[in-house]
């Protein structure tokens, strides 16, 4: 019988074989630390979910959505979740990858350097800082497009 981690990382193994064309666009920057000398991994499991990259050292969770994602997908359950558990999230379209990645990398490095700190609401993309600790620091974050 396999125990709960082996299927986690099955599970995750096949998500990362099956990227949406966004995330492969994507993905091309971050792995290797290439962006900025961050380390990113693909599809990790955290809890119940699974993140479509993932800084484990800024606690940075960047997730890449199609229109799925618009009404009812469980997106607030699941940023609610990482966020209680120190995560930060950022959710792009896959449209502003294909659009402006540049941008998209940009908003990504801004939030790893501790550049992007307040809220923030635009046409196409939310911020919203998450908790602070006792010490003042943020332990959650979450950005996500507006509807």
């Amino acid at each position: 019988m396999r125990g709960a981690n082996e299927r986690q990382t099955e599970r995750a193994r096949g998500l990362r074989q099956s990227d949406n064309e966004a995330e492969a666009l994507l993905w091309s920057e971050p792995r290797g630390r290439r962006l900025n000398g961050f380390k990113f991994v693909r599809q990790v499991p955290i809890g119940r979910y699974y993140a479509d990259f993932a800084c484990r050292d800024e606690r940075l969770v960047v997730e890449v959505d199609g229109s799925q994602h618009q009404i009812g997908s469980g997106d607030e359950r699941r940023d609610a979740f990482m966020i209680t558990n120190g995560w930060s999230v950022l959710r792009f379209w896959n449209t502003d990858v294909f659009n402006d990645r540049a941008a998209v990398l940009e908003t990504i490095v801004a939030v790893l350097e501790k550049r992007m700190v307040g809220a923030m609401r635009s046409a196409d993309l939310t911020f919203i800082p998450g908790r602070r600790d006792e010490s003042g620091v943020e332990i959650g974050v979450s950005v996500r497009p507006s509807p």
